[in-house]
């Protein structure tokens, strides 16, 4: 007996926190970005005399926990051992948080909206139980130590033998930055940060593939595991996710390549080999990744904007990386289709796509669009620099991204504080607005007449 009313107590206790999953999602990454900053505010932080400033402390702290890899000091000399390993802790619990969050919310969501009724069958108090909850957080949490730990493996490796680091030297590097690139931060203990590295390939693919396999998302991982073979039984959240993911991948690759091909201080002091590989890695950071084997400074214009675009847009749903999402984007990319052709229905895969989820699409990126144009012009006025990097600076904090041209230690300290704000928002904003604006839904017992406007 007593046990039953423990049980149903610790169901209830689930039920009541999932009602809100907004305030769960925010109270938690406040938590963190707060024990984070007290950490990285004690002496034993700094690697000289003194301690970090509240505002430093905040600014690193809010970076790592969002896993963005915006800095205005130097990780690797100006944060001792100690504040190192604080900040490597704030971007793993950044990480695995966001991670375990949105998948148990996109269980939840599936569970409450699913068009299966053996789902709706299976969730008569429409909430997760206490096993569901151990479940997913045991897969995200293996999973994502696992794939770790290979990429640490192949790069420690690689930093002992080419470039003669101790063992314990080239196991630090090679942990931070597995640690660092599966969660899509971006920190580097090294200056420039993978400039050196821009002709290696054993460190920069690597990287590279973590990134991306943490930026897509540990449902379409898990379903891509199963059923990779069978692409036709894929789901609507998969198809998008992969084919979105594989043409913005070689759209980087190709765009690197055509904008800064020739211009000597990036891609064209390279030789061939190297430029195609320099480019390939270049073109998948902006997937909000921050790892950056260029110079940005030295970027064209017409880079910068094209990475503005890529950085928007971010990774996949439910994973490490940050933007509005390739979901989102491929979402409204069939909605566009549709209209052109006149189709009635937005159709993916053989599947049609509930009008919830169009106006969901719609609505984060709008509201993403508008937060980056106020930000910019706040920014513009607070700062003194072109706007090209301006606004480079404040898609890379919204999407959580971490490249930057350099300006980030140079802005005022309204400034700053402005790219602090943006840097949460853009950590919680979109899946908190997801999951609110799906878990609002509800039928109406009536409708009003319909009629038509002028469009365009």
């Amino acid at each position: 007996m007593t046990q039953a009313l423990h049980r149903r107590d610790s169901r209830s206790r689930t039920a009541r926190g999932f009602r809100h999953p907004g305030r769960v999602i925010a109270a938690a990454f406040a938590a963190a970005v707060a024990i984070g900053t007290g950490l990285l505010s004690l002496p034993i932080a700094t690697a000289g005399p003194g301690r970090a400033d509240f505002l430093t402390a905040l600014f690193h702290a809010t970076s790592s926990v969002c896993v963005t890899g915006l800095v205005t000091v130097d990780t690797g000399t100006y944060w001792s051992g100690f504040g190192q390993a604080v900040i490597l802790l704030c971007i793993q619990v950044g990480g695995l948080g966001i991670m375990t969050l949105a998948t148990l919310l996109a269980l939840l969501l599936s569970r409450r909206l699913g068009l299966r009724a053996r789902l709706i069958a299976q969730a008569e108090t429409k909430a997760l139980s206490p096993s569901d909850v151990r479940r997913v957080v045991g897969r995200v949490v293996m999973f994502s130590l696992a794939t770790e730990a290979v990429i640490a493996t192949v790069l420690a490796v690689r930093f002992a033998l080419a470039y003669h680091d101790s063992l314990s030297a080239a196991l630090y590097d090679g942990v931070f930055h597995s640690v660092s690139a599966f969660n899509n931060a971006g920190f580097s203990p090294y200056r420039d940060n993978l400039i050196g590295f821009a002709g290696d390939p054993w460190i920069s693919l690597p990287i590279a593939a973590a990134v991306i396999v943490g930026g897509l998302g540990f449902p379409v991982v898990f379903e891509l595991a199963r059923n990779w073979r069978r692409p036709k039984t894929w789901s609507v959240l998969t198809r998008i996710t992969v084919v979105v993911t594989v043409v913005l991948l070689l759209l980087g690759w190709a765009g690197m390549l055509v904008f800064e091909g020739r211009n000597p201080d990036t891609l064209g002091g390279l030789g061939t080999g190297d430029r195609l590989l320099a480019a390939f890695v270049a073109g998948v950071m902006p997937r909000t990744a921050g790892f950056n084997n260029l110079d940005i400074a030295a970027f064209a214009p017409e880079t910068l904007l094209f990475t503005d675009a890529l950085m928007f847009i971010g990774g996949g749903s439910a994973g490490t990386a940050g933007g509005i999402k390739v979901t989102t984007f491929g979402l409204l990319a069939y909605v566009l289709w549709a209209e052109m052709r006149g189709d009635p229905d937005v159709e993916v895969g053989r599947r049609r796509v509930p009008g919830t989820n169009q106006r969901q699409a719609l609505a984060i990126a709008l509201l993403g669009i508008g937060l980056v144009a106020v930000a910019t012009f706040l920014m513009e006025a607070l700062s003194d620099f072109s706007l090209d990097q301006v606004l480079f600076e404040v898609i890379s904090a919204f999407a959580t991204v971490g490249l930057s041209t350099g300006i980030t230690a140079d802005l005022p300290t309204t400034a700053q504080v402005l790219l602090v704000l943006l840097m949460y928002i853009g950590r919680i904003g979109p899946l908190t607005l997801a999951s609110g604006l799906a878990l609002r839904e509800r039928a109406r017992r009536h409708q009003l007449p319909e009629e038509r406007t002028i469009v365009g």
